[in-house]
């Protein structure tokens, strides 16, 4: 049964991807994601909104190519539902500042994101890289950061060379939530939180944790954390479908979410649940 939508606020899809599959493209899909070895696609994502109440949603690269960038804005376009796109741009690119310009001009385009978690250490602190973020700022992007646990430290850094730039923490840096570890990550991610300009998705978290065993519970501890550094007005909702189907259905993620926040205000969860991407990412 569909959940229903309310009258109220804008319930909005922080984190979801879109691909045409193909083995060489995505090879980081092995046998024990075999579902995910299909094309995701607007349709399907619709049918997905819909299912569980959600009325639009973010959009986020998958491939380091400017090729599938302009592909999603081009989904965009022709989708009510997606309300932006975060992209991938050669940041480190003598030409990222003539490149960034030019897709900018799209208002479809909302942020960039590089797969920092594939990075070997200290990748955050490489000159051309930071160039190109200080090149982003003028544009109004934000910056989408995926790392993991480990790189938490790097990042507290690199977002400390910037502070006029916006940036978006994605999946709460994967802690190590089927080893049920909360430390380091936990003082790590209070000590970034304390930065005014990021927030934080609550997104791929089930796929961080034992795919066929997680509950809110082994959750909790993680979500607790983030609400207790964040706060409402900088937490996001996020469902990291369709990666997130290897350990959940779209629609029990967020009923999982919902009833995490049910005894919160009503403020609290308008902003968790739309507001602040919708402020964060400027979606139209």
């Amino acid at each position: 049964m569909s959940t229903p939508r309310s009258a109220g606020p804008s319930v909005i899809d922080a984190h979801h991807h879109l691909w045409l599959y193909s083995a060489a493209e995505y090879d980081w899909i092995d046998d024990s994601m075999a579902a995910l070895r299909r094309d995701f696609l607007p349709r399907d994502l619709v049918a997905e909104l819909a299912q569980a109440g959600v009325d639009g949603a973010v959009t986020v690269q998958a491939r380091q190519t400017l090729e599938e960038t302009r592909w999603l804005l081009e989904l965009a376009r022709s989708c009510e539902a997606i309300r932006g796109v975060v992209g991938w741009a050669p940041l480190a690119a003598p030409n990222f500042e003539v490149v960034v310009d030019a897709l900018a001009t799209d208002p479809k385009l909302v942020g960039l994101r590089h797969v920092v978690q594939a990075e070997p250490k200290s990748f955050l602190d490489g000159a051309d890289f930071n160039r190109g973020i200080r090149a982003m700022q003028k544009t109004g992007l934000v910056y989408d950061l995926l790392l993991v646990e480990s790189q938490l430290e790097e990042a507290t850094r690199f977002v400390d060379r910037h502070p006029q730039q916006t940036f978006v923490l994605d999946h709460l840096a994967k802690p190590k939530i089927a080893a049920q570890e909360i430390e380091p990550w936990r003082t790590r991610i209070r000590e970034l939180s304390k930065r005014s300009n990021i927030c934080c998705k609550l997104s791929g978290m089930v796929t961080e944790d034992a795919w066929s065993r997680w509950s809110i519970e082994s959750l909790r501890p993680y979500l607790d954390t983030a609400v207790e550094a964040f706060g409402a007005d900088r937490l996001m909702a996020g469902s990291d479908w369709p990666v997130s189907l290897v350990a959940t259905s779209y629609d029990r993620w967020w009923k999982v979410l919902r009833d995490y926040f049910a005894d919160f205000s009503e403020d609290e969860r308008t902003e968790i649940f739309g507001a602040t991407a919708t402020r964060i990412y400027n979606l139209r």
